[in-house]
């Protein structure tokens, strides 16, 4: 176990160190958005939901093996000691 917990910490701390440039959206995406609000399409409305979407993932991945981990290791209770 204390080898898992390390290597996760290895792990933590070189995602932690690794300094990436990220981009933002594009201007022309911005301005296509902001304009096709007030024009009253729904491009932006296309956009935040792929946004959202997008964001979602991660956590349902999380999750998932936070879900994981429980169930296998979660302590079991013990039935020696009782009589039937």
């Amino acid at each position: 176990m204390k080898r898992i917990i390390i290597i996760f910490l290895f792990i933590l701390a070189t995602a932690a160190a690794i300094n990436t440039p990220a981009s933002a959206q594009c201007a022309m995406c911005t301005i296509n958005a902001e304009q096709g609000v007030k024009n009253g399409n729904t491009q932006a409305k296309g956009i935040n939901s792929g946004v959202l979407y997008l964001m979602v993932m991660p956590y349902l991945f999380i999750g998932g093996l936070g879900l994981l981990w429980y169930f296998k290791f979660r302590k079991r209770p013990s039935i020696t000691g009782t009589t039937l």
